[in-house]
């Protein structure tokens, strides 16, 4: 399932932000979609030939983010993904934040393979009390005949703290068990900071038949120990200027990563 979804055994799937898209705070209106979508194209092309397996789009510049999308927003996302479509030579899917029911929608839309989001659990969280609805995303996918889309579950959400008493391990199980995860991401506290490999390991362990990915602060430091225990990653800040999640991407950054995970594949 994995090579089929992305490419390539342990994959690295690369992430392509947005710039902030309308409706939110940070959209710059005088330089528009049309900027947007040239912002993404930059880092699609560099991406791709640095070598990575496959992209996901985010709209990680939507800050302060919500838990519900917007019609605008999510409008302009399907419209900027549909746009550089023809640019796109590698498996690509996506992720709204923080909506699941959003994401497989898009999804859909677009003709991605797989999503991304926090899907299961309770959190308080930056953006207030936060229930996704599993659920609503799962039965969509199926109603709208997409059933091929792998939906990868985000387990510890970033800018959040789950609530309850479960373990990492526990929730992780229970996401496979009760709510249909293809995928387990284990991520650290927020965007760029790296997952625990001890977390990672944990996982793992009770998950030894479902693919397990590292979803944050991955780099070209602590790739190896990363890879050797889990199925993937996903990268995002590191492969910035600067290793600046606000930045484009890096072309250098990304071929010299690139390059440490071919000797270790």
């Amino acid at each position: 399932m994995i090579k089929e979804t992305f490419g390539s055994v342990k994959p690295i799937i690369a992430m392509v932000h947005f710039p902030p898209l309308p409706g939110s705070p940070l959209y710059d209106a005088k330089r528009g979609m049309n900027w947007i979508v040239e912002s993404a194209s930059k880092d699609i092309a560099a991406l791709q030939k640095g070598g990575v397996d496959a992209v996901m789009f985010g709209n990680e510049g939507d800050r302060p983010y919500i838990l519900k999308a917007t019609p605008e927003s999510l409008s302009a996302y399907s419209a900027a993904v549909m746009a550089l479509k023809s640019e796109i030579k590698v498996p690509f899917g996506v992720n709204y934040l923080w909506d699941p029911v959003a994401t497989v929608a898009v999804a859909v839309a677009t003709g991605a393979r797989f999503g991304r989001e926090i899907m299961t659990g309770v959190y308080d969280s930056d953006m207030g009390i936060w229930a996704p609805d599993c659920a609503g995303a799962v039965r969509l996918r199926h109603n709208l005949g997409r059933d091929d889309i792998k939906l990868m579950y985000n387990i510890n959400a970033e800018f959040a703290s789950p609530m309850g008493t479960r373990t990492l391990a526990q929730r992780a199980k229970s996401a496979v068990f009760a709510s249909l995860a293809d995928i387990v991401l284990v991520s650290g506290v927020m965007t760029g900071e790296a997952t625990e490999t001890s977390d990672l390991k944990s996982v793992k362990d009770v998950l030894p038949n479902t693919p397990v990915f590292a979803n944050t602060g991955v780099n070209i430091d602590n790739v190896q120990d990363i890879l050797a225990i889990g199925d993937g990653v996903i990268i995002g800040t590191h492969f910035k200027v600067d290793g600046d999640t606000w930045k484009a991407v890096d072309g250098d950054r990304v071929k010299r990563f690139m390059d440490k995970v071919r000797t270790l594949r």
